[in-house]
């Protein structure tokens, strides 16, 4: 009895814990989901909110790839147990306006297959010099699949040189379902090599990066629970 009376104590405790978690959860990311549609129902009510395109945040190494407002950060959870690989960056216009820019010198690979995805080789990170890292771009594609990538970069593209500010393409709504697409918006990572040339698996969240350090941005969603991303000494 003492035994069974302790595993229900325990699974009791532990229930609490799950509660409280989906509580916190919801809490946070329920703020950072208002402030989403509060921006994507008036975007020009909300032009104060947004991050201009190629801005660079003092003597951040990465310029911005796209105008827009950051709705999710790198760490926020949309599901218990799941954590945002990167950051989404929205501009509150239509499908295939708002174009999206590489952020830093790099080489470019686009997969066959990849209708709205691409990926940018950087040899050299700027914050740890000698290691390489890969800047990951996609929802550049309309609800369809059909491609809002530059033509300069057609499926199978393998590490061509690309320059900062050079245009990508523009942002789209792409989710591989086409009666439920995303939002309008660029989703943007910074995903580890793997040590030997390759890029590492982009959903899983220890496969990426902070990248608040790279744009001198607060876009740590575990540091930063509510304080829109913007930049106080914008240097463009």
């Amino acid at each position: 009895m003492k035994n069974r009376g302790k595993i229900l104590l325990g699974a009791a405790a532990a229930g609490v814990i799950i509660l409280v978690g989906i509580y916190l959860y919801r809490g946070y990311l329920g703020r950072r989901s208002a402030s989403v549609i509060t921006f994507l129902r008036a975007p020009a009510e909300h032009a104060n909110w947004r991050i201009s395109a190629l801005s660079r945040c003092g003597e951040a190494p990465f310029r911005f790839p796209s105008e827009g407002y950051v709705g999710y950060l790198w760490g926020d959870s949309f599901r218990p147990f799941h954590k945002h690989q990167g950051i989404d960056i929205f501009a509150g216009t239509d499908v295939g306006v708002t174009p999206v820019y590489a952020p830093y010198d790099g080489y470019l690979t686009r997969e066959e297959g990849w209708k709205s995805s691409l990926i940018i080789r950087v040899p050299d990170d700027p914050l740890n010099p000698g290691t390489q890292i890969w800047l990951y771009m996609t929802h550049l594609a309309d609800p369809q699949g059909n491609s809002l990538i530059s033509e300069a970069f057609p499926a199978g593209t393998q590490d061509k040189p690309v320059h900062t500010g050079d245009l990508l393409g523009y942002q789209g709504n792409y989710s591989g379902n086409p009666g439920n697409p995303t939002g309008v918006h660029l989703h943007f990572s910074i995903v580890r090599d793997d040590g030997s040339g390759k890029y590492l698996n982009e959903l899983e969240f220890a496969n990426t990066l902070d990248p608040s350090p790279y744009f001198n941005l607060p876009l740590n969603g575990k540091s930063n629970k509510d304080t829109i991303p913007l930049c106080s000494s914008a240097d463009n």
